[in-house]
């Protein structure tokens, strides 16, 4: 069973249908919304400020999502992947994105809607990711613009592939 903790009397919130791997983490001050998938080792840490998730959110295996203590909270849209072992650290991510594998965003970053962040990316502090773009490297580059097979092949694919992983466990 998931480690859900109250911390600070604040307790995790969650919306309809989630999943919650056996050994994920899930403390404090965490909302998401429904469908969201929380999988084998991620942990989101709210202890220190809010994680705001919307809906069909999945959190793949090993992720940390975080925040800076009092300055940075993380905000994330619906329809997002979070990729395994990558790091959403006091940053806001709005709807249809996806985090690649090891990608690490850091404070105070915005990433817009409709992007692909790279796998292994780091998009460095206060660095905005504009809208309909795919960035990629050490630090975050635009290297080309989303075309609408993008958003359907790998953005929504991802995200609904995980909301049907997430059936297999229930």
């Amino acid at each position: 069973m998931a480690i859900v903790k109250t911390l600070n009397g604040i307790s995790p919130e969650f919306g309809e249908n989630c999943f919650l791997a056996d050994n994920a983490v899930v403390v404090g001050d965490v909302v998401m919304g429904n469908d969201c998938s929380i999988w084998f080792g991620a942990v989101l840490r709210g202890d220190v400020h809010s994680i705001r998730m919307g809906n069909k959110v999945n959190v793949q295996d090993n992720a940390t999502i975080h925040a800076t203590y009092k300055k940075s909270p993380t905000s994330i849209g619906n329809n997002v992947s979070i990729a395994h072992n990558a790091v959403v650290h006091g940053c806001t991510i709005e709807d249809n994105v996806l985090i690649g594998i090891g990608a690490v965003i850091l404070d105070d970053a915005v990433i817009e809607k409709n992007v692909i962040i790279a796998a292994g990316t780091v998009v460095t502090k206060g660095m905005r990711c504009t809208s309909g773009s795919i960035y990629a490297g050490v630090p975050a580059k635009k290297v080309k613009d989303m075309e609408p097979k993008h958003l359907e092949g790998e953005v929504n694919r991802i995200a609904d592939s995980y909301l049907m992983y997430a059936g297999w466990y229930k």
